[in-house]
């Protein structure tokens, strides 16, 4: 019998060095795929597809299986060495000014699902599109109902045929600001919306940070603030929460209507809200089911009029 995840993710898993203006780490457990699991196991379970070096430290596998993520498809690869990203943020911290990046096992990565899997929502994190193209060559439609895909302006620059190839195939697609007016060549973000629309995904979720985000789905439209904060301490790893969360929402829910969808993105938000308050994955291992609706109780509160 076929084994049905509510959700998977395929992204990275890496090992990285932040430098704030709030502070500096020169091991943090970093990557798309780990945020983002980490943030929809709140909701759902859900199935990490990465590789990793035989360097990988341990106990980043135990944080990991603190939560109902499925590691099955974790591919430690003989040799190898973990994906490695150092990054620096300074007074505009939507802005990451990238220093160095190691692919390393990435280079030679082939994601392979197990015969038996096929999830019900699949979520292509920021990743070579290839790569994505190869794991949705690998899932089975209609049976996985929601397929949703994030990128990057290094692929966009880089990889924009293989990256139009997957969009045509994606349901939704999550960018910011910067990587929309990239991907489209047109500075108005409604417009923007559109032309992405246009090239495959029904429903564009497009990130600004501080200053919130934008829904589109068919010819619907919503937006929300970003929840308030004092201190924002290392944005490294927000998006993927964000989608993390929206993503978990709606496997959980097993819709995605444009309400459901709402809320997705007010989750999203929450979640992400709690990621930025500590480097890493520090802040969303201490975070209660209790935190995450207390302040999506506040957020509703802040934005009814």
């Amino acid at each position: 019998m076929t084994q049905r995840y509510p959700l998977m993710v395929i992204g990275t898993v890496a090992v990285d060095a932040v430098e704030t203006p709030f502070g500096k780490q020169n091991e943090v457990f970093g990557g798309s795929a780990s945020y983002f699991s980490y943030a929809a196991s709140f909701f759902t379970p859900v199935e990490l597809v990465a590789v990793v070096g035989e360097d990988f430290p341990s106990e980043y596998r135990k944080v990991l299986l603190e939560r109902p993520i499925g590691l099955d498809h974790l591919e430690v690869l003989p040799g190898g060495k973990t994906f490695r990203w150092k990054g620096k943020y300074e007074s505009d911290l939507n802005v990451a000014h990238t220093l160095e990046t190691h692919l390393n096992v990435l280079l030679t990565f082939k994601p392979k699902l197990k015969t038996t899997v096929n999830p019900q929502y699949l979520f292509l994190a920021n990743i070579d599109p290839e790569l994505q193209e190869e794991v949705l060559n690998q899932i089975k439609r209609p049976a996985c109902k929601l397929v949703a895909c994030d990128t990057m302006n290094f692929w966009i620059g880089k990889k924009r045929s293989d990256l139009l190839k997957v969009l045509k195939r994606v349901d939704l697609l999550v960018v910011n600001d910067g990587e929309t007016r990239e991907l489209t060549q047109e500075h108005n973000l409604i417009k923007a919306a559109k032309i992405i629309q246009e090239m495959g995904p029904a429903t564009v979720v497009i990130k600004k940070g501080e200053h919130g985000v934008l829904l589109f789905s068919e010819s619907q439209f919503f937006a929300l603030p970003a929840y308030p904060l004092e201190e924002v301490f290392d944005p490294t790893g927000a998006g993927d929460s964000f989608a993390g969360g929206m993503m978990g929402y709606l496997a959980k829910e097993n819709r995605s209507d444009f309400e459901t969808l709402k809320q997705a993105v007010a989750y999203g938000s929450v979640i992400a809200s709690f990621t930025v308050e500590r480097f890493g994955l520090e802040r969303l291992r201490k975070l209660t089911n209790l935190e995450i609706e207390e302040r999506l109780s506040d957020f509703k509160r802040i934005c009814h009029f």
